[in-house]
């Protein structure tokens, strides 16, 4: 576990594809602008569109990536479907320097690094869906997956489901707003915690 004399620490938030997790960390930006900031991941994938280095990601190659590995420059980090992402200790650090605490979103597996490596310097939510069922009207809501995608992330759902009991705090989106304002006292009080060094995990 790293340790640290900073009183800022990581907000990491992991949710089922559908369940609204980055419409809620978009709100989480928008409500906490001058304390919180979002990670930037790194990855081995080319840039898409318009995308930004050091912006939406830090770009490099599948080589440069492995070097950092072996090197022990990253937190956490994923090989997905051919390409590397993962978050920077330099990037957290970073933002630390700044007098800000570092939101993540990112996956389960990578939560569970982050915890593992931070302790409880990190607050880790799961955003959970209502229900499979309702979870699955949200993703063909959207209109924009193939049926295969469609059950791929309900497969995946189920066993992210199953790890949410590993959270610090699990927020069940079913009403919006509620959920929202669930998430803004959680995030605040353990930013308030981490800044007294007072913050404990609730029984």
């Amino acid at each position: 576990m790293i340790e640290s004399h900073s009183r800022h620490g990581l907000i990491v938030i992991s949710a089922p594809s559908g369940a609204g997790k980055s419409t809620l960390c978009g709100k989480l930006l928008e409500d906490f602008p001058a304390r919180l900031a979002l990670s930037v991941s790194t990855t081995s994938r080319a840039p898409r569109g318009q995308e930004q280095h050091g912006k939406e990601y830090f770009f490099t190659d599948s080589q440069d990536f492995q070097k950092r590995i072996t090197a022990d420059e990253f937190a956490e980090w994923a090989l997905v479907h051919g390409n590397y992402y993962g978050t920077q200790k330099a990037t957290l650090e970073h933002f630390w320097s700044s007098g800000r605490h570092v939101l993540l979103d990112i996956d389960v597996q990578g939560a569970a690094s982050l915890k593992k490596l931070y302790g409880d310097r990190c607050f880790t939510v799961f955003i959970a869906p209502p229900s499979m069922e309702e979870l699955e009207r949200r993703l063909r809501g959207r209109g924009t997956d193939s049926e295969e995608t469609i059950r791929k992330r309900m497969a995946n759902a189920a066993g992210e489901m199953a790890r949410q009991v590993e959270f610090d705090r699990i927020i069940v989106n079913e009403d919006f707003a509620r959920a929202r304002a669930e998430l803004d006292q959680a995030v605040r009080e353990f930013m308030d915690g981490q800044e007294s060094g007072t913050w404990q995990k609730a029984p």
